[in-house]
């Protein structure tokens, strides 16, 4: 790659990975598998998914789906990602097939969603509320939930993102023209559990990746924003959390860390102007830990404001009501209900909250584990970059990237070893 290339992606925070990719005969159907913080309260999905992968090479053998993140074998889970990380790169399951990009194609019913795989520069990346930095958090992290991705990253030898990234292109100059060019497709599958289809170019021409870096630098806003978060936060914060660690206990030349795989995470990076791409709410629920019934009027009680101006919906066993919330301060109603929840919580240790993708999925888990239900507004993302400049940063899990099933699956990968 010659220098000036070099240099116009590193301003604009973008790395070229070396791809890797199952070999050949590998069943890319078994293979690919949906980010692991999605049905995080379904355990009979990943049941699925598991028998449904049998002895076959998966990426659900080398992720941790989150549904097991309170298991009492989750270490003996993790022990067992790393050595299957080892194994397949050792046996050639998993194989390096070419230094560039990925640019994807998917399809989901009627929706279709554009999208380009390339690595970003964690030093521009500050998951923090207020940074400024060329690539930045849309939603608050929460740091505990960062260690158990660490165990996993901290001996791992290959990263599989379901990191999807947005940035702000009206005029669709950075990601639409690349399918006006002749790529060589590298997989074109179904995906399982109604995912729909994928596929797959590889962007290895320098040509094609200059006009890519020089017109993502003319994105960059006034306020210095380039790239907003849209799905896996916490991914791309444990990735940032492990490069400041590794940083500082490195011991070779600086010229070597500079370089190191470790500095950049995989990413996929979607236009937030893709026709194919629709901002879905994030619902809440919350249930009592020992499967007992979760008490509606108590809760409904302590958040409820009958003279409020938030309005949302209620799930319980009965059925739905509207109901008013108490105004905590922020501007959405996610906000307000989140911090009411997490004081109930605090006050109440037995109950604990997920949140929940689909007014289906709230009703099933209010049904089968006697809990409640808050549905909630979606937010336009068209508003979402402007928000995260003057707000910093939305209370979290304030909207998602369409339904569940529309999320991205683990596919590519890329050495994080040197």
């Amino acid at each position: 790659m010659n220098q000036n290339l070099k240099d116009k992606l590193e301003k604009v925070g973008v790395g070229v990975p070396k791809i890797l990719l199952p070999k050949n005969g590998v069943d890319m159907t078994k293979w690919a598998t949906v980010a692991c913080d999605q049905f995080t309260s379904d355990r009979e999905y990943w049941k699925k998914v598991e028998e449904l992968v049998g002895v076959e090479p998966s990426t659900a053998k080398i992720t941790l789906a989150e549904v097991y993140l309170e298991d009492e074998d989750k270490k003996n889970r993790i022990q067992k990602i790393n050595y299957l990380m080892n194994k397949y790169l050792k046996d050639g399951i998993i194989e390096e097939k070419f230094e560039g990009m990925v640019l994807v194609e998917r399809q989901v019913k009627d929706k279709k969603r554009k999208g380009l795989v390339l690595a970003l520069d964690l030093e521009k990346y500050d998951y923090h509320k207020g940074s400024k930095t060329l690539i930045r958090a849309t939603e608050g992290t929460v740091e505990s939930r960062i260690p158990p991705r660490l165990e996993i990253r901290k001996n791992a030898v290959i990263e599989l993102p379901h990191i999807m990234v947005l940035i702000d292109d009206p005029q669709k100059t950075v990601i639409e023209p690349l399918f006006l060019e002749k790529l060589d497709r590298i997989y074109d599958f179904e995906l399982m559990m109604e995912g729909g289809h994928i596929r797959g170019r590889k962007v290895v021409s320098e040509e094609l990746m200059e006009s890519i870096a020089d017109n993502l630098a003319k994105l960059v806003s006034s306020d210095g924003l380039l790239f907003a978060m849209g799905d896996g936060n916490h991914s791309l914060a444990t990735a940032k959390a492990y490069w400041v660690a590794f940083a500082e206990s490195y011991g070779g030349p600086k010229e070597d860390l500079l370089n190191h795989p470790v500095r950049y995470a995989l990413v996929e990076i979607v236009n937030v102007h893709d026709e194919g791409l629709e901002f879905e709410p994030i619902h809440r629920t919350i249930v009592n830990s020992q499967q007992l019934r979760v008490n509606s009027e108590e809760v409904k009680k302590y958040i409820e404001d009958t003279a409020g101006t938030f309005e949302i919906e209620m799930v319980t066993e009965k059925g739905k009501e509207k109901i008013k919330i108490k105004n905590m301060g922020s501007n959405l109603a996610v906000g307000n209900l989140q911090i009411l929840l997490d004081q109930f919580i605090m006050e109440n240790s037995e109950v604990k909250i997920d949140y929940i993708h689909g007014e289906e999925a709230v009703e099933k888990v209010v049904k089968e584990q006697h809990g409640i239900g808050f549905l909630l507004p979606g937010m336009k993302k068209e508003e979402l970059f402007a928000t995260v400049e003057k707000d910093g940063a939305l209370p979290r899990k304030t909207f998602s990237m369409g339904e569940a099933n529309e999320k991205r699956y683990y596919l590519e990968a890329r050495k994080i070893t040197a």
